[in-house]
């Protein structure tokens, strides 16, 4: 296997692992919001989450910024749990700029220093360390983006087939993900 294809698998067992659930969790509340019909918005707001978990990747593993990792495994699902508030508080697409835009890039940058040590310790025998990040990225987007696509086929069903209003569908998902990151927080006392 070559680097390009170790980092990119790297990439996508990063954000598919069920070890990891923050990830999925934070996609799958950031695409609540929307019909699956706007797929296209969707692939937008989560390649937002990747560049902005990508530049803080790159900081952290170029040793440009050091990371508290109790305090980061907190903030994570804090995240999470801000996402998933702001869709409740607000579970209707307004025309704009939506809020969960800036939370996938703002938040992508708390993300991206969670996983910063271990690809740091993966990373310290390479010369360079931009084709592993790259690959990585790319990886990770490909994981999103199978995220994405299982959320809708799931979505689809009650709301195309049961007719279940999209509204009511996202107080759903965001209060069972708020559930399940107030609980992550609770397991992460950094404190």
């Amino acid at each position: 296997m070559g680097q390009f294809e170790l980092y990119f698998q790297l990439g996508i067992n990063h954000i598919l692992d069920i070890g990891g659930l923050d990830h999925i969790l934070f996609v799958v509340v950031l695409c609540s919001l929307y019909p699956p019909g706007d797929w296209k918005k969707i692939i937008f707001l989560v390649t937002a989450f990747t560049i902005g978990h990508s530049v803080t990747l790159a900081l952290a593993t170029h040793n440009l910024i050091n990371v508290n990792a109790p305090l980061i495994e907190f903030l994570i699902p804090l995240t999470i749990a801000i996402t998933a508030i702001s869709n409740l508080l607000n579970p209707q697409i307004k025309n704009g700029l939506q809020l969960n835009y800036l939370f996938a890039f703002f938040f992508g940058l708390i993300h991206g220093l969670g996983f910063s040590n271990y690809l740091k310790a993966l990373l310290g025998n390479e010369v360079s360390i931009l084709n592993p990040l790259f690959a990585f990225n790319i990886g990770l987007e490909a994981g999103q983006l199978i995220i994405v696509a299982s959320f809708l086929i799931f979505s689809s069903l009650p709301l195309i087939w049961f007719k279940v209003k999209q509204r009511d569908w996202t107080i759903v998902i965001s209060s069972s993900v708020l559930g399940m990151s107030l609980m992550m927080m609770i397991d992460t006392k950094f404190w």
